[in-house]
């Protein structure tokens, strides 16, 4: 049985989110699949993920070492460190992430439990585990000129294979908010995308 954290960065709800929708159909056709498994579902808006607190990282530090898995913020990175799959739907923001998503990576990217520094520079501790990425963008973020400014999957491939999940998948729907394109026929085949993708997660 597999520990799989959905992770849902969206100031949009679930009516009104193109994302949550290739999300939740991945999801669905992931549970059908896999019945045994454990989906935990995180929306980051509705958990008030909190910024790192200012003056109190060296208490942050003593409260690895002592293992306190009930800290307000280190809570959220051993409920990452100790989940086997990841699913993380967000829609990209001015180039980059929503900013609640990476205050979240913020508070599960901490050395001692998601990582560790070495003689060698820093070492991944979540290893053999997966990640998919489900990401929808206004523009066409799959070529240049576009493509060197996207931020936001790449940022995540790159903090999440830090950590160690190398096995990182993408699902992007690009050109939604141009106006010519068929937005109706971008999303039918994100939703066959993410279904298809479902079985090898």
């Amino acid at each position: 049985m597999s520990k799989v954290l959905y992770i849902k960065a969206n100031a949009k709800g679930e009516g009104e989110s193109r994302t949550f929708q290739i999300a939740d159909s991945f999801i669905k056709e992931y549970k059908q699949l896999n019945p045994q498994d454990e989906v935990i579902e995180l929306d980051l808006y509705d958990l008030n993920i909190p910024f790192l607190p200012k003056g109190k990282l060296n208490e942050m530090h003593e409260a690895v070492m002592q293992k306190d898995k009930n800290h307000p913020v280190l809570k959220f990175a051993y409920q990452f460190a100790e989940a086997d799959k990841y699913v993380i739907a967000e829609p990209i923001w001015n180039l980059g992430l929503p900013a609640i998503l990476k205050a979240y990576i913020d508070c599960v990217a901490i050395s001692g439990i998601t990582f560790t520094y070495t003689e060698n520079g820093p070492v991944g501790l979540c290893h053999n585990k997966k990640a998919i990425n489900i990401i929808t963008r206004g523009g066409d973020y799959s070529a240049e000129p576009m493509e060197s400014l996207e931020m936001a999957d790449k940022y995540l491939r790159n903090i999440f294979g830090f950590m160690g999940i190398t096995d990182f998948t993408t699902i992007a729907t690009d050109r939604l908010d141009i106006v010519t394109e068929d937005t109706t026929a971008l999303l039918n085949d994100s939703f066959e995308r993410a279904k298809t993708a479902a079985p090898s997660f």
